[in-house]
């Protein structure tokens, strides 16, 4: 039976390929001259350390501009609050999204059933696994899946006859 799976996965040696060239553009630019600004990876986390809100803002719009230079869609990025770190300085702690929440998995399955397809959405752990008796019939259960407005990237994979 022809089937795919719905996943969300983040390249993470992409985002140190970005994280290395964000490194290399706050050492270079004026703006950034003897401030203490970072970004630094551990694991599925991002900490962003900088000297006042206006440079965390500026780092924030770097990590857009170099993640998008990557091909790794910013929306990826779940920004947490603000937290003041030693000095005047600021942290923030950004989560790199990966897998297909249960949540959002529950949203996708009701709106394939809400476009009455023939196909059969199934949640197996942080993936959807979508099958069906046509090969039409997955191609327009993608289009649906495609025209959603959500907060993260899906990849189609395994397409399967």
């Amino acid at each position: 039976m022809p089937s795919f799976d719905v996943v969300s996965k983040t390249e993470l040696a992409e985002v140190d390929n970005a994280l290395a060239s964000i490194a290399r553009e706050i050492g270079t630019r004026f703006d950034f001259k003897g401030s203490k600004c970072s970004v630094e990876r551990k694991d599925e986390v991002l900490t962003v350390l900088a000297d006042d809100d206006l440079k965390l803002k500026q780092v924030h719009e770097l990590i857009q501009i170099h993640f998008t230079r990557r091909k790794v869609d910013p929306r990826v990025l779940d920004f947490k609050t603000v937290e003041k770190a030693t000095g005047n300085s600021v942290r923030q702690l950004v989560n790199i999204k990966q897998g297909v929440a249960s949540d959002l998995a529950k949203r996708l399955v009701r709106e394939l059933k809400d476009a009455k397809l023939k196909v059969q959405a199934s949640i197996q752990g942080d993936e959807l696994r979508v099958t069906g008796k046509k090969r039409d019939d997955l191609q327009e259960a993608i289009a649906v899946l495609r025209g959603l407005d959500l907060d993260q990237p899906l990849q189609y994979v395994n397409f399967r006859d």
